[in-house]
């Protein structure tokens, strides 16, 4: 049987809140009714798949019982984009990586955009650490993250910058509550840049030739494993590298994996409105997220 679309809201102009400043993306908060959660909307760029793959992502992530933020497909103004359900509510404040790496971490620049090669999975372990009060909620929080990165690697995401991460601080009597936030802008995965057809690299070229594994182990992202490295691992060698190193830490979300299947992960895609995803787009997504799949499954821990 087809799989049910997912629903697509119609944002009124009315219930514009504010324009959000953080990220590359032209984004506003809205509220539908008073007493409801605040959701940012944010556009897509131009000619690429921001809005299905920040979709796909959160839906893999509710598969894998992943922290994470809600997501909806959406429309303002005849503008398709999607819409993330703010977290940071009942009391609760965000404050994202840069600032909690800047205030644990010696010498870190919470202002460095790109390239910030201080920014590794051993100063972000640190920085947890001391941040929570016990070693027990720092280890819980530490195995939170790095369900993200295995969600990361199985999505193809590869924006885990130190703005896309963080924790939620809220005061309780005379003390303060710390959680890590859900896992959320995942606008950069499933290959989401990538054009069908084109002269050079495109889905259906690397769809013909065998070439998505490649894609996939030569990505970059915004974790990096040395301060000395030019650039940030792959999703996939980051886990790689850091289950061998914290297998307590891994081997639950790497676990979780056996929720998934080619079957499973068809049937998160497959509900992605018709005109929102090419066919091609929706192939090469799954071509993806197999082979990712099969990858993290090879890690023995």
């Amino acid at each position: 049987m087809p799989q049910p679309r997912y629903s697509v809201f119609e944002i009124q102009p009315e219930w514009v809140l504010e324009s959000e400043a953080l990220g590359s993306k032209v984004k506003f908060w809205y509220r539908a009714k008073d007493g409801e959660p605040e959701w940012l909307f944010k556009f897509p760029q131009p000619n690429t798949g921001q809005h299905w793959s920040e979709k796909i992502a959160a839906e893999v992530a509710a598969s894998l019982r992943t922290l994470h933020a809600q997501v909806q497909l959406a429309v303002f103004q005849g503008v398709r984009g999607s819409a993330t359900e703010s977290f940071a509510r009942h009391g609760r404040s965000l404050f994202h990586g840069n600032q909690i790496l800047a205030g644990q971490v010696l010498g870190y620049d919470p202002v460095k955009a790109f390239r910030q090669s201080d920014h590794t999975l051993t100063n972000i372990f640190t920085a947890i650490d001391k941040t929570f009060l016990t070693p027990a909620s720092a280890h819980k929080a530490k195995t939170i993250f790095a369900g993200y990165l295995v969600l990361d690697a199985l999505v193809g995401n590869t924006d885990r910058h130190h703005e896309n991460w963080g924790i939620l601080i809220k005061q309780v009597g005379d003390d303060w509550e710390r959680i890590l936030a859900p896992t959320f802008d995942h606008a950069s995965s499933l290959g989401r840049e990538l054009v069908d057809t084109a002269e050079g690299i495109c889905r259906e070229r690397l769809l013909r030739e065998g070439r998505v594994g490649a894609y996939a182990e030569k990505a970059h992202g915004a974790i990096f494993w040395e301060k000395s490295d030019m650039r940030g691992l792959s999703p996939l060698e980051l886990v790689r590298r850091a289950a061998a190193i914290h297998p307590e830490l891994f081997k639950p979300p790497l676990n979780r994996l056996e929720r998934l299947d080619q079957q499973r992960l068809l049937a998160i895609i497959d509900p992605v409105p018709d005109g929102w995803m090419t066919p091609v787009a929706r192939e090469f997504a799954l071509a993806l997220m197999c082979y990712n799949y099969e990858e993290l499954r090879k890690i023995r821990l």
